[in-house]
């Protein structure tokens, strides 16, 4: 019994030997204590002088008085206040070169994802404000563009790291002034179309075609299983053409592809929820949606949100009819509401304009912060993952001085799965120093010509 128990020891052991290595070799990271922070996890009540304990890229607990393991990492809050990583689902930012393909009226082909730019500075911008998950996607020149995708902020890493993995993509949608080109126009010969009705009556023509095309397809696989069940019988049929336009359309169709549709008018909004409904295409939000407020009752029943920007409006004569506590008032009515930035300026200080959703329309906390965390979360698919502080979902978090509404307030610290991708203190001092060593190595030129002299 004794040599038994003295062999399993030993097999433990080295089995424990063998996991440790494993740790190492695989990169296992110390956990982090964030101590001593206001938490609000949006998904309950606030936590005053709270911890929350992170293992990897994940929130194991969430609480008061939380003991981590002995080799834990401990970052003392002292009392400053963190929420959930802020979510910005309308950008376009990360992406290499133009965002509108205009060569074509249809361009459901094009895919944001073949051109991530991981150099951009403007994801280190988005940090600094707290971001760290964003929706970018093709641009509103078309009645279909292209392909739009969810990425996390991971300033540094390689493009195909930038991906959320698991979020669903989505189809860029356009109505109104930018697809009929009110504005502005290219060379050459006049685009079809130059209504609002055309843009509609666009996107109807491609739905038709694509089922067309959806048919042949079926039609195709339906006689190729025939050939192969006849073990020779029958002569295997020619596929038909690859179109990868059509096949872009088709993945709207079966739902493969959420769309996010650019409009600003009720009319143009209820008309195109109609058509969706129609064809049983999955139509998620509309972006800007500024006449959204109008039709809240319609955007309830077909289950379509807004992601739409706090006071910015009157740009052009489409974004005229709106109001500074339209999101609010939609919000209040029952939407699904987004706070978005559409542009890398304005991501860095997306809680000014939540905090302006309480003060010009009177949501409450909760409901103002939700507009940047669960919400976009929820119109982008990966509310299972961000959006909440709750253990079990991505350590994606910010860090303010003040609480996050305060006009006064500072990101100071944002984590991306669990690691510190931005932390002000940190970042100043390297400024600091780069600016003292640029200095020294400016006047050392000057002493050399001084003592040649």
């Amino acid at each position: 019994m004794k040599r038994g128990i003295t062999s399993l020891t030993f097999i433990l052991s080295i089995a424990c030997l063998i996991f440790g290595l494993l740790g190492k070799l695989s990169g296992a990271e110390k956990p982090l204590l964030l101590k001593n922070g206001n938490i609000i996890t949006v998904s309950g009540d606030n936590i005053a002088g709270g911890d929350i304990l992170i293992q990897g890229s994940k929130i194991m607990k969430v609480g008061k008085n939380l003991a981590g393991p002995p080799e834990a990492e401990v970052i003392d809050l002292k009392g400053q206040w963190v929420m959930p990583g802020i979510i910005d689902s309308h950008s376009h930012i990360a992406l290499e070169g133009d965002v509108n393909e205009m060569g074509d009226l249809i361009t459901g082909e094009v895919d944001c994802r073949d051109v991530i730019n991981p150099e951009d500075i403007n994801i280190f911008y988005a940090l600094t404000g707290g971001v760290t998950s964003i929706h970018t996607m093709h641009g509103s020149g078309n009645p279909i563009g292209g392909r739009g995708i969810v990425l996390k902020m991971r300033w540094g890493r390689s493009a195909e790291d930038l991906v959320f993995k698991g979020a669903p993509q989505t189809s860029k949608w356009a109505l109104g002034e930018n697809p009929k080109q009110t504005n502005f126009s290219g060379m050459g010969r006049p685009r079809y179309p130059k209504t609002r009705m055309g843009v509609e009556a666009a996107i109807r023509g491609e739905f038709e075609k694509a089922k067309d095309y959806m048919r042949q397809w079926d039609e195709y696989a339906r006689k190729a299983k025939a050939a192969e069940d006849s073990k020779g019988k029958i002569p295997a049929p020619v596929p038909p053409k690859k179109d990868y336009r059509l096949e872009s359309i088709a993945d709207v169709l079966k739902g493969k592809l959420w769309v996010r549709c650019h409009a600003y008018q009720s009319e143009e909004m209820l008309s195109i929820m109609r058509l969706c409904k129609e064809y049983g295409v999955k139509l998620v939000c509309f972006e800007h949606g500024l006449e959204g407020y109008r039709i809240t009752n319609e955007l309830i029943k077909y289950g379509v949100a807004i992601s739409t920007f706090a006071d910015f409006w009157a740009y052009k004569w489409e974004a005229y009819n709106t109001m500074p506590h339209a999101a609010a008032l939609a919000a209040k009515r029952g939407v699904l509401v987004a706070i978005n930035s559409d542009d890398a300026e304005r991501m860095r200080h997306l809680f000014n304009d939540a905090a302006k959703t309480r003060r010009f329309g009177g949501l409450t906390e909760l409901e103002a912060l939700r507009t940047l965390t669960i919400n976009p979360a929820n119109i982008m698919g990966i509310d299972q993952w961000v959006g909440t502080i709750e253990a079990g979902k991505d350590a994606d978090l910010a860090v303010f001085n003040r609480h996050p509404l305060d006009p006064y307030t500072v990101c100071v610290m944002t984590l991306v799965d669990g690691k510190v991708y931005f932390d002000r203190a940190k970042y100043l001092e390297e400024r600091k120093k780069a600016e003292e060593e640029k200095e020294k190595k400016a006047k050392e030129p000057e002493k050399k010509n001084g003592g040649e002299a």
